[in-house]
């Protein structure tokens, strides 16, 4: 019978992925009962799961997978995980009880999510990255009796304050290569864990707590990265990723079951969360990136169709093309720049603004669309691309028009934890570069003071858990949630321009908006990051983190000596470099907001020195305390 079904897998996989399933896998696959059990289930995989699946939102299977696994097969394994997680829960976990994730992206995630919804749970997940006392922190504020952990650091981070955490009683571990501590008596793995579960002794109950469930039942707290104080809890409810859901079917009409979407952003930011809950509403296979750093092998194996990403991910592709044309010389450089210029004319002087573009030009564009746009995209990994959504910073308007340009439709949006993701984004046609898009269907924006955005409808959160006063700073009486961004309407779009509690006031009573510096200079091939200074200072100054590799090339190139990196970025050849391009991507600022003095830092800012988020947003207070020595020394310097 088994040898029978694995036939039959293979044969289905075969023709889903135009493969061999050993040269897929490596290894011949074992069938346990309980997968055999789930073949024969095919119809019946992921139902009843949350309140927004359990009316008819979900009719197809979905499909999760990781790279090197056929999707068929961890979809029949999550079907059955998540059944034997929802009995398993139940004998442990209370209605609306806070159940933690402190894990890199793993499939293991859903099953979690999906056992808890189906009873009345409530899941909070952790970054990856989180540092002992930020789960710590967590833990105690939202009394979380067990946490999921994912491989050894996270298991390790968790162990290290288990007795500082008075509610958490135990630890399950996804992987079974993590070595528990000598100590360890109570942690246990998560197959063991699942297994606990086989035989659905607690369905029964489990059936009557999904029948419970209701859209007002709490569905995931999400704290803040905290930029400035200590984290909130953002909670969000069922009724918001249903409300998302309706938005979303109105807006993204292209989307459908028969896409792929590549997931890579951590599974604990709103933006990926939120994105894979509509792709699992949606019926789209779902392809999750293990490893942060294997991204580019990742995508050129799986293909995606879609991809939400940051603005970064799309800097490095346009950093990477405008390294390969400075390279080139010739025809060649020229058919480049040409077909840049094409495409430009093409798709954003003409299709987006609903406009036929001239027949000479489509026929040239036909002709790059063959050659050079299918090249960049097949290097990348996503020629069978639908579209990307991209958010969580301002998108520079070069790299816009750049993606644009070669045929990537990229979709930008604005949103935030508390708007449960999505407040708007472009449209096909008629987007202005520059714009975050049109406000989706159900939700209210208005400008208030100091042009603020306010934010008003279903998606947005009933508050901060278990901070009644944040909460009300943050939401009036009548339902205006405060975002803290800055921006205004054109056109019927929205436009950002700054956060407001990071804008700076100099000395001379001048505002300077340090985000809109740092979106401009961070484009240029030879920055990596960078850190505007400005607050009650005489004038503009920046801590600035080079592309190292780059600048060891340029300083091959000029027959630069050199001991140390710290020796080269002092040299005036290399000083003199930076200083004019800064010159020149800043033009466009007034003559106040423009930076007037630089350092050259030799190690960039780190998570490890709490200078950035796990979202990797600039940590200002304690960059401006941790680089206080070089801050000081160039107003010390302009004063000579």
């Amino acid at each position: 019978m088994l040898s029978q079904i694995w036939s039959k897998v293979k044969e289905l996989i075969g023709k889903m992925t135009g493969r061999n399933i050993e040269n897929i896998l490596h290894i011949q696959p074992t069938i346990s009962s309980d997968m055999t059990n789930a073949i024969e289930q095919w119809d019946l995989m992921y139902r009843n799961k949350a309140p927004w699946l359990k009316k008819g939102t979900l009719t197809d299977p979905v499909e999760i997978t990781s790279l090197g696994l056929p999707a068929f097969i961890v979809s029949e394994k999550a079907r059955m995980c998540t059944l034997e997680m929802k009995s398993e829960i139940t004998g442990r976990m209370e209605e609306q009880e806070n159940i933690g994730i402190f894990s890199q992206n793993k499939p293991e995630w859903f099953y979690v999510d999906f056992g808890a919804f189906a009873n009345r749970a409530v899941t909070i997940p952790f970054y990856a990255t989180s540092s002992p006392a930020q789960a710590q922190y967590i833990i105690n504020d939202a009394q979380i009796r067990f946490l999921f952990v994912g491989e050894q650091y996270q298991y390790d981070a968790a162990f290290s304050i288990f007795g500082f955490c008075s509610s958490l009683q135990q630890l399950i571990i996804f992987d079974r290569s993590v070595v528990k501590d000598p100590r360890d008596v109570s942690s246990i793995y998560f197959d063991e864990f699942m297994a606990t579960g086989e035989g659905l002794p607690h369905n029964d109950t489990v059936e009557e707590r999904t029948e419970r469930a209701s859209y007002d039942d709490l569905a995931n707290i999400l704290y803040t990265s905290g930029t400035t104080g200590e984290p909130k809890g953002v909670m969000l409810h069922h009724s918001c990723y249903l409300e998302q859901f309706h938005t979303h079917d109105d807006r993204l009409t292209t989307m459908s079951d028969k896409d792929v979407s590549m997931n890579f952003l951590p599974l604990t930011h709103v933006f990926e969360k939120a994105w894979c809950y509509l792709c699992i509403h949606k019926g789209v296979q779902i392809c999750i990136n293990l490893r942060p750093a294997d991204i580019q092998t990742t995508i050129k194996e799986i293909r995606p169709t879609l991809m939400c990403s940051v603005p970064r991910f799309w800097e490095k592709v346009y950093a990477g093309v405008q390294e390969k044309i400075n390279e080139t010389t010739g025809l060649k450089k020229a058919l480049m720049l040409d077909a840049i210029r094409v495409g430009r004319i093409h798709n954003l002087d003409y299709l987006r603004l609903g406009k036929t573009p001239p027949v000479m030009n489509q026929l040239k564009y036909k002709f790059y669309e063959k050659t050079i746009y299918s090249l960049l995209k097949k290097t990348i990994g996503i020629e069978n691309g639908n579209f990307f959504p991209t958010a969580g910073a301002a998108v520079p308007d070069e790299i816009n028009e750049f993606v644009h340009s070669v045929g990537i439709n990229m979709v930008v949006g604005y949103g935030l934890t508390e708007s449960t993701a999505t407040v708007s984004c472009t449209l096909p046609v008629g987007y202005d570069i520059g714009s975050v898009g049109v406000v989706l269907p159900g939700i209210e924006v208005k400008i208030g003071e100091d042009n603020e955005i306010l934010l008003r409808g279903k998606t947005i959160t009933k508050g901060y858990y278990k901070k009644a006063e944040a909460t009300a700073a943050a939401i009036e009486p009548d339902g205006w949630f405060h975002t803290g961004d800055a921006g205004y309407f054109k056109n019927g779009q929205l436009f950002l321009t700054e956060r407001i509690k990071d804008l700076f006031k100099t000395s001379n009573g001048k505002y300077v908006a340090p985000q809109a510096l740092e979106t401009k200079l961070v484009i240029d091939r030879y920055i990596d990051q960078i850190a505007i200074i400005a607050d009650q200072r005489k004038f503009v100054s920046a801590l600035i983190v080079p592309v190292y590799g780059f600048v060891k090339e340029y300083a091959k190139e000029k027959g630069i000596e050199y001991k140390d990196m710290t020796e080269l970025l002092q040299h005036p050849k290399i000083v003199g470099l930076f200083r004019a391009r800064i010159d020149t991507l800043q033009q466009q600022f007034a003559h106040y907001e423009q930076i007037k003095r630089f350092t050259l830092l030799p190690e960039p800012f780190s998570m490890e020195r709490g200078e950035l988020t796990n979202t990797l947003k600039l940590k200002r207070a304690v960059v401006a305390k941790n680089y206080s020595e070089q801050i000081e020394k160039m107003y010390e310097e302009s004063e000579k």
